[in-house]
């Protein structure tokens, strides 16, 4: 019953964090604009969303069933975690729009687009996660309140 509650949030909780790792990568990007040889990074989100999403069952014991806490809750781990270990997205490097004499390959147009389009993803993001919480904390208030 639990896991149900959870589920949703464990989603958003992953894709919150992967948002903030993508704006960590863009704000790099953008603070070495001006570094000669730099090379923009990035990740695909909806990949690594995908990925890291791909075993929220997360770890089992030897009989095969999720370890769980005395409620029978699926134990969290930390956020984007995989194989026990924390889940990194495979990070690319970016292709330049032109070439450059100091071989620095940020695109401060695509980068500061991209940063605006996360930081409004990562917000979407905060609230359904905030959504959730405030529909599952309406579910559980009596009819007298």
């Amino acid at each position: 019953m639990i896991h149900r509650l959870t589920g949703a949030l464990e989603f958003q909780a992953q894709a919150l964090s992967l948002r903030a790792e993508r704006q960590r990568h863009l704000a790099s990007n953008i603070a070495n604009a001006d570094t000669p040889g730099y090379v923009a990074r990035d990740f695909d989100f909806a990949n690594a969303l995908r990925e890291a999403t791909a075993g929220l069952g997360g770890p089992r014991n030897a009989a095969g069933a999720a370890p769980s806490n005395e409620l029978g809750a699926p134990v969290a781990g930390d956020l984007l975690r995989e194989r026990g270990q924390r889940y990194e997205p495979r990070v690319a490097y970016a292709t330049p729009s032109q070439t450059n004499l100091d071989a620095n390959t940020v695109d401060m147009d695509r980068e500061r687009a991209s940063f605006a389009d996360n930081a409004v993803k990562y917000e979407a993001t905060l609230r359904f996660i905030n959504g959730s919480v405030r529909t599952m904390l309406d579910a559980m208030k009596s009819h007298h309140q």
